[in-house]
């Protein structure tokens, strides 16, 4: 038959038909490492395939600020089809990956659509790590998605709405004190944000309450906050926190949450102390897929789940399965064996370098094994506060809260995202407002909720004389 006849080009016959035979590459994965992935093989002689649940890029290190009013869920966030739409050999998907046949080189979605590939990058990120004690997770969000930042903002306004109408002192105060759980960079950050916006943003925003009771607790069982850090950092970061307003309690552990109480061991005693609002930032977990992975490849996973890779982000005997970000357990570069931390900086290296190895692989060249270069750490606590390693030097103060604000604006995926955060922020710092102070959802508390709950299912009955108390099955 024709082309006339069939209505189809020959030049778009022999596109399509060269477009399928070219080496496929599937990602899976919109976050740093897959999206700088996508974004290197742009122009390589291969079609790609990025498949993720969400429709859009979530740039994680500013969640905090969207869950404490700062900016806006949008403010951070990319579409990933128009981040992408100029390289046209890469598809965007939107699904969940569920399952792999690393044998049969296909990816099955939640919808059992089957995807074959040639090369595959897994870069799905991690979750929440409660330790063994999940069922915490409704009382103490944390923060990964765009959701959890907008649960956790519903909860911090929701606390000092529901203290204006208070009666009870100490409810009041329990409604008024706010727990953040893990004192490395996000509880830094968070602690830092939610005393700026007390103690400054909210001030005089409300008739009954004074928002300067506020108890800003930070928590954390080392010995001392940011612990990754150089200890002089880590110490300056502990003297802004305290100016801010924050408690800083170190060799701190949650050993329970129990509606509004919560349990806090401290030098072998358990203290009880009440919070309506208390936010995780103690760990995390690598996403199910790397026990998938375990199992269908025999690859070794560590304590939380990550997959230990080979020096070129392979999985031992697939040299077509590659693992990136916060899903890979890379352990090769340091002689002690401590594998690299789950950081933005970490996924975007590992992105480029796998569409440099894939590309070396297809050219037939040799392909050298992945080695990061840090570029520093930095951590901001408030307004004109922040902490920074640059390796070759060490800043605290003003000059470290500037450089952390080019970095993150720098970073930043797409245009019209870099120019509204920076007029967001500017706005923010000569004005101490935050305009995105949304209650969405409804306007429940699950503390007090389960608080509640707690109390009816107790009831008081008297038996000869004596008070004795019965628990309700």
């Amino acid at each position: 038959m024709t082309a006339a006849l069939t209505g189809q080009a020959p030049t778009a016959q022999k596109t399509t038909a060269q477009q399928n035979s070219l080496h496929h590459v599937v990602i899976v994965g919109g976050g740093f490492a897959g999206l700088y992935a996508a974004k290197s093989l742009g122009k390589a002689p291969v079609r790609v395939t990025l498949i993720d649940k969400r429709n859009f890029h979530l740039f994680q290190p500013l969640l905090y600020q969207v869950a404490t009013g700062g900016l806006s869920a949008g403010d951070i966030s990319s579409p990933l089809r128009s981040v992408l739409s100029r390289q046209k050999n890469v598809k965007v998907l939107m699904g969940e990956v569920v399952d792999i046949d690393p044998d049969a080189q296909k990816v099955t979605l939640k919808r059992n659509e089957v995807i074959n590939y040639d090369s595959l990058i897994l870069a799905t990120g991690s979750s929440h790590h409660y330790f063994g004690n999940d069922h915490w997770a409704n009382i103490a969000p944390g923060m990964k998605t765009i959701e959890d930042a907008l649960e956790v903002r519903r909860r911090i306004f929701l606390a000092f709405e529901a203290a204006e109408k208070e009666t009870d002192p100490a409810r009041r105060q329990a409604l008024l004190t706010f727990l953040v759980v893990g004192a490395g960079p996000t509880g830094v950050e968070l602690a830092g944000a939610l005393a700026e916006l007390a103690y400054e943003t909210i001030k005089d925003d409300f008739t009954n309450i004074d928002p300067q009771e506020t108890k800003i607790i930070l928590l954390e069982g080392m010995d001392r906050v940011l612990p990754p850090y150089p200890t002089d950092l880590s110490a300056a970061a502990k003297v802004s926190l305290e100016k801010l307003g924050v408690e800083v309690r170190t060799q701190s552990l949650v050993t329970n949450i129990d509606g509004d109480t919560v349990s806090i061991k401290h030098d072998g005693e358990v203290a009880d102390m009440q919070a309506c609002t208390v936010l995780w930032a103690a760990g995390i977990k690598a996403s199910p897929l790397g026990r998938t992975i375990a199992e269908k490849t025999g690859a070794e996973t560590d304590r939380i789940g990550r997959v230990m890779v080979a020096s070129d982000l392979s999985v031992p005997n697939y040299p077509n399965l590659y693992i990136g970000g916060d899903l890979a357990h890379f352990a090769h570069q340091d002689d002690d064996g401590k594998p690299l931390p789950g950081t933005a900086a970490v996924a975007m290296d590992m992105g480029s370098y796998l569409a440099k190895t894939i590309k070396a692989k297809l050219a037939k060249k040799p392909v050298s094994a992945f080695k990061y270069k840090s570029k520093g750490s930095m951590a901001v606590i408030g307004r004109n506060e922040a902490v920074a390693d640059l390796n070759f030097m060490k800043l605290s103060g003003f000059p470290a809260w500037f450089i952390w604000i080019f970095v993150h604006i720098y970073f930043l995926i797409e245009f019209d995202n870099k120019l509204l955060v920076l007029l967001q922020w500017a706005w923010n710092y000569f004005t101490y407002q935050r305009g995105a102070r949304l209650i969405t959802g409804d306007d429940s508390i699950p503390a007090l909720s389960e608080a509640v709950m707690n109390e009816m299912e107790t009831e008081i009955v008297t038996v000869d004389g004596g008070k004795k108390e019965m628990v309700k099955a």
